[in-house]
């Protein structure tokens, strides 16, 4: 069977991509150097590029599946089939952010202001349906980059895009507000979707895709436990299922073990340990399908 195309982002998100690949299971050989990286499965082959240029080349065939922000799918306005939105982005599990900014001395307050205003921005098609909706007149003009720097002398606005917000506040800007929220999604070629063979190997790349994210705040823990603290241990476990339950060959006594939050742990193991829990073990998890 031939194998799939996919476009993997390069630049500030590759890294996290590839990790989140890592943890479902497929192994990408991938530097600085190349943009057909290697990846452990016949199934697929990986182009990396640029986030956004990756809806477009789906959309015409170029590629059959493709990882990108909902800002560059809405941006080029791609035909594409979302297959699901991942939550992760370059630093954190936060939405990225296109947002309008100006300098901190700038007399705009709301985006009303703008009217007859110039804004600069790389996203310009993103920014034009934003006015739209707000029914503002503006003049937006695209950036090549160091979009910061464009105000007040070249514009009067920004929209640029922001995980924390601490660059444009290091560049003496306020954020005016938000125009979207993105997060990274999986979306294919129409045709190639609509194949069913093909549409099994992009479902099962997503299952196990959302199953590392799933599981990227959760820990495993397994404890031994005399049966008769069963209940009060189960009772502590805040898990995603009721704890597993096993007997075990010493009289008396049960294996249990359930999954949680990690930042949880700290402060139950203790509990755990004066209810009469004993061998307690935790350990990392690269996925969780429910």
């Amino acid at each position: 069977m031939k194998p799939l195309r996919i476009g993997l982002p390069s630049g500030s998100l590759q890294e996290a991509t590839l990790e989140l690949f890592r943890r479902a299971g497929f192994s990408i050989g991938a530097n600085s150097r190349t943009y057909r990286p290697s990846i452990d499965d016949p199934s697929f082959e990986v182009r990396l590029i640029r986030a956004q240029e990756i809806a477009a080349y789906v959309q015409d065939g170029f590629l059959d599946l493709g990882l990108t922000g909902t800002d560059w799918i809405q941006e080029t306005r791609a035909k594409v089939h979302v297959v699901s939105t991942l939550r992760f982005s370059k630093a954190t599990a936060k939405p990225a952010r296109w947002v309008i900014a100006v300098p901190n001395k700038s007399g705009i307050r709301r985006p009303a202001q703008l009217r007859g205003k110039r804004i600069a921005t790389e996203a310009v098609g993103l920014v034009k349906q934003y006015l739209a909706k707000k029914r503002i007149k503006a003049k937006v003009e695209f950036s090549w980059g160091a979009t910061e720097v464009k105000v007040p002398e070249l514009a009067d606005a920004i929209a640029d895009i922001t995980e924390t917000g601490s660059s444009l506040v290091a560049n003496g800007l306020r954020i005016l507000d938000t125009v979207l929220e993105s997060y990274p999604q999986l979306i294919a070629n129409r045709k190639v979707w609509a194949r069913p063979a093909d549409r099994g190997r992009i479902e099962n790349l997503n299952l196990l895709l959302e199953g590392a994210l799933r599981a990227r705040d959760l820990v495993g823990l397994k404890m031994n436990v005399p049966r008769s603290k069963v209940s009060l241990v189960s009772s502590a476990l805040s898990s995603l299922r009721d704890p597993t339950v096993s007997p075990l060959s010493r009289d008396g006594w049960v294996a249990v073990e359930t999954v949680m939050e990690e930042k949880t742990v700290r402060s139950l193991i203790p509990r755990l340990k004066q209810l009469g829990a004993e061998g307690i073990i935790e350990y990392p998890l690269n996925k969780v399908v429910t």
